[in-house]
């Protein structure tokens, strides 16, 4: 619609122009429940704005609905037709202080955006949520729509009886209305409204303040009905209140926000959102069933992340979208800073260095490739820089900024950050000149190199041996992409490891050093022994691409599982990753490795990585002609490493879920038809509901679990859950009718929630498929600017994203090409996306031909 994509340009302008008093909003949600039959459309919305303005100027508010009732500027009634255009309210005359009454009839959304509306499936209960990030709530009230116009919220809710409604704000229910107190200064994007029959549980969390205040916050967790007998809130609580001790002995500014309510909701886009008071997860992160322990460490990251937002995000809040880092970098560092020195979880940056790195390596290496502090346009550009590189890599750059200012100067700095700029808006040198002041340190070219240019560098070490096997020199050498030829600082410890007489592969010399340009020599490494294996970047300190020299990597090779380490471990399966991932080592030798030494890996997290990177390896990377082979040796190595598991543990359940996922034969695709029926048992594993989902998904994809069984399945678990896992399935099945009815009701049809959406796509394009999917490659370079024009920007980034041809190989990538040449004026996010799906199958398709010299 014309006027909903709001310009960086027209942000500042408005923000030059006019500053914000307060909000009153009221929402009517008792049409939520609906009349019998019939799904309700939409909601009364009463929003009364005082705002301030230079008089006689000319601005405009924000607003997303069906229609307008009712508007009123400093009391003259304005004539909704004229004033209205479906996203903005032209707003004539200003005075110098203002009062704007919006009564408006907003929409219930089933895309993720806005204010959603659930109905469950299993007992016909209603449930709402709102999400507004980057700039969703103004479908829900009408505002000034950007993070610089932060204000004081109130909100009332009439909500159906028996409902309980929750917002940022402690709320009392009153004469049949909901009634909440003020919030701080916030931004709009994070105000939030959860209403209808959640599950809630409370708890406290109480301390004393240096100065002898006593602060107490009262905690709460909600969930669905349905998902009640499985939410763990005691786990829930215990990692909020190591969470909320670890902030405030390290950020000394007490939570701002009042109470501390998380709310895990069905449907959700995003992993998590930092509604300050009132954080909402995807109810994903309730589990259903048997869970690895690596699945409660990421539920532990999201909450420390989601609570370091508090401070960093909306206590202090970034001017604009180029400074996302400003709250997403820093919060994915504290995530899992905050993670391994509060809770249980003290192998955090293990996860971070295997999974969350590989993230920003694969976004780092895009052609949309961004600066941490990016240039963003509008509000398109925003929404697609929610990223590897906003959240991930600037995780991984603040993680090297620790290392290169120090920890006491990192914390010292923020905790000045927070009281200089409490309730603000910042920009990056606001930071750094913070930072200069407690580190001492130049901020500046650090900045321009981290934080301002794009693109991964590679460390190599080389080393230089004298006749009596001792290092004479061992230097750095350091690379980057022509595309992006910054070299930068890189503080790294480097390691040198040998085996010992136990056979360990264990480190027995370390060196920390500033590597700095083309080639740094690590002195202090002179005169010791020859290392069998060198690790540029030991401890991972620093973001980079490690690289390795031919005595590292034939020792890899064969001594992998030897090493003792699991940080240095986890850090050479990375770059041997991103070794296949540049077509530098053949896939089938990635997956080689990965049969002869998974098995002896002892963090599960890893192992999962590993997994995933296998599958992808063999369907992405692995030359066609030797897919079949490598898809039997996976499996056979997958079954043969489940029946080896200690029966019950983490480890077997793993190895039942990757082999599930590869079973391709008559015999495995027999076998997991027996796990499912009962009649065949592997000792010790338990086939819970959520892994008989796993199991018919291969079936289904085999043409083995047809309807009936998937509606079977779907009587005995007739849930939310249940119903997305059916509709996956039944995507995934092979029929050229299956396919079509599939494309239509994502494609052709706006009838699905986003999380069926998301599960029709995943299941339609499966990779033995690609004869089925060849006639949807010309339709999707058809449909897509007519998806991204009529449907929402989440839904067009899913189809974008999902339904791209991968499978088509040289084909897809030609007809990728010849869109982008014919379709230069088409959006540039839309573009963006299409570059992106280009670039990761060229990729491939490199990966394809260094495996398939392997093979000649």
């Amino acid at each position: 619609m014309p006027g909903e994509n709001l310009s960086r340009d027209e942000a500042r302008e408005r923000a030059a122009l006019l500053s914000v008093d307060g909000y009153e909003v009221f929402l009517d949600l008792r049409s939520a429940v609906g009349e019998s039959g019939q799904e309700p459309r939409t909601f009364r919305s009463v929003t009364t704005i005082r705002f301030r303005a230079e008089p006689g100027a000319a601005s405009f508010a924000d607003l997303i609905a069906p229609s307008v009732t009712a508007l009123t500027l400093n009391g003259k009634d304005l004539d909704p037709a004229a004033a209205f255009d479906g996203t903005r309210i032209a707003l004539e005359d200003l005075a110098e202080e203002n009062e704007l009454v919006v009564d408006a009839q907003c929409a219930y959304s089933r895309t993720g955006e806005g204010l959603h509306r659930f109905v469950d499936p299993e007992d016909g209960e209603v449930y709402l949520y709102t999400q507004y990030e980057p700039a969703d709530s103004r479908r829900v009230f009408a505002n000034f729509e950007q993070p610089d116009l932060k204000a004081p919220y109130r909100f009332e809710v009439r909500a159906p009886e028996g409902w309980t409604v929750w917002s940022n704000g402690v709320g009392e229910l009153t004469d049949g209305t909901w009634r909440f107190a003020e919030t701080k200064p916030i931004s709009t994007y994070i105000t939030a409204i959860v209403a209808g029959p959640y599950h809630y549980v409370t708890d406290s969390y109480e301390r004393v303040l240096p100065d002898g205040t006593r602060l107490e916050i009262p905690l709460g967790a909600m969930c669905r009905k349905g998902l009640a007998p499985h939410f763990d809130a005691d786990d829930i609580f215990l990692v909020t209140k190591q969470g909320l001790d670890f902030f405030h002995d390290h950020f000394d500014y007490p939570y701002p926000f009042g109470k501390y309510d998380q709310a895990f909701v069905p449907e959700y886009n995003l992993g998590a959102m930092e509604n300050p008071g009132l954080v909402t997860f995807r109810e994903e992160l309730v589990f259903r069933g048997n869970v690895t322990q690596a699945s409660y460490e990421r539920r532990a990251n999201v909450i420390m992340h989601e609570m370091a937002h508090m401070w960093f995000g909306d206590l202090v809040t970034m001017r604009w979208w180029d400074d996302l880092w400003l709250k997403e970098s820093f919060a994915d560092f504290m995530g899992s800073f905050s993670m391994v020195e509060a809770t249980r979880f003290t192998n955090g940056w293990i996860t971070f260095a295997n999974n969350r790195k590989s993230w920003a390596y694969r976004a780092d290496q895009l052609p949309s490739t961004h600066p941490i502090t990016a240039d963003i346009r509008d509000l398109e550009d925003a929404k697609l820089n929610f990223d590897g590189i906003t959240y991930a890599k600037g995780a991984s750059v603040l993680k090297q900024l620790v290392a290169y200012a120090g920890r006491d100067a990192f914390l010292e700095g923020a905790r000045r950050y927070f009281k200089r700029h409490a309730y603000g808006n910042t920009a990056l040198g606001d930071l750094l000149s913070i930072l200069e002041e407690t580190s001492g340190r130049d901020m500046s070219s650090w900045s321009r190199s981290w934080l301002q240019t794009a693109g991964v560098n590679s460390l190599t070490p080389q080393v230089i041996l004298n006749a009596d096997g001792r290092i004479t020199e061992l230097s750095v050498l350091q690379e980057a992409a022509e595309s992006h030829p910054e070299l930068r600082p890189h503080r790294v410890a480097v390691g040198l490891y040998s085996r010992t007489p136990g056979g360990g592969l264990e480190r027995y010399a370390r060196a920390e050093v500033d590597v700095d340009g083309p080639r740094t020599v690590v002195a202090e490494l002179a005169g010791e022994a020859a290392p069998e294996l060198v690790l540029v970047n030991d401890d991972d300190l620093t973001y980079c691409k490690i690289r390795f020299d031919e005595t590292s990597l034939a020792t890899l090779r064969e001594h992998l599982d030897d090493l003792t380490d699991p940080l240095a471990r986890a850090l050479c399966w990375s770059a041997l990753w991103n070794l296949t991932r540049d077509a530098l080592m053949p896939a089938r030798d990635f997956i080689g490795l990965v049969l002869r030494f998974a098995g002896r890996e002892s963090d599960i997290g890893v192992l999962q990585m590993l997994h995933t990177w296998a599958r992808t390896a063999l369907t992405q990377y692995a030359a066609p002609d030797w897919r079949e082979e490598g898809g039997r040796a996976i499996a056979e190595g997958a079954l043969r490493e489940l029946r080896l598991a200690e029966p019950g543990s983490q480890h077997q359940l793993t190895w039942a879920r990757f082999f599930a996922a590869v079973a391709t034969s008559a015999a495995d695709l027999q076998l997991l038809e027996g796990l499912l029926a009962g009649t065949a048992r592997i000792d010790g594993l338990e086939v819970d509901q959520e892994l008989r989902w796993a199991l018919l998904g291969p079936l289904a994809a085999h043409g083995t679990a047809d309807e009936r069984v998937l509606a079977a399945e779907l009587t005995r678990d007739d849930t939310a859950s249940g119903k997305r896992h059916q509709v996956r399935c039944l995507a995934a099945r092979p029929s050229a009718a299956v396919k079509a009815q599939a494309w239509a009701s994502v494609v052709e049809s706006d009838a699905l929630s986003n999380a069926l959406v998301e599960a029709t796509i995943a299941g339609f394009a499966q990779p033995s498929h690609r004869e089925l999917t060849l006639p949807y490659l010309t339709k999707y370079f058809e449909a897509i600017e007519r998806v991204w024009a009529e449907r929402s920007i989440q839904i067009g980034m899913d189809v974008v994203r999902g339904l791209f041809p991968h499978l088509q190989g040289d084909e897809a990538l030609a007809a990728a090409d010849a869109w982008l040449a014919a379709h230069e004026d088409a959006a540039p996010a839309l573009r963006r996306l299409v570059l992106e799906a280009r670039d990761d199958l060229a990729r491939s398709l490199r990966a394809q031909a260094c495996d398939a010299g392997a093979g000649a």
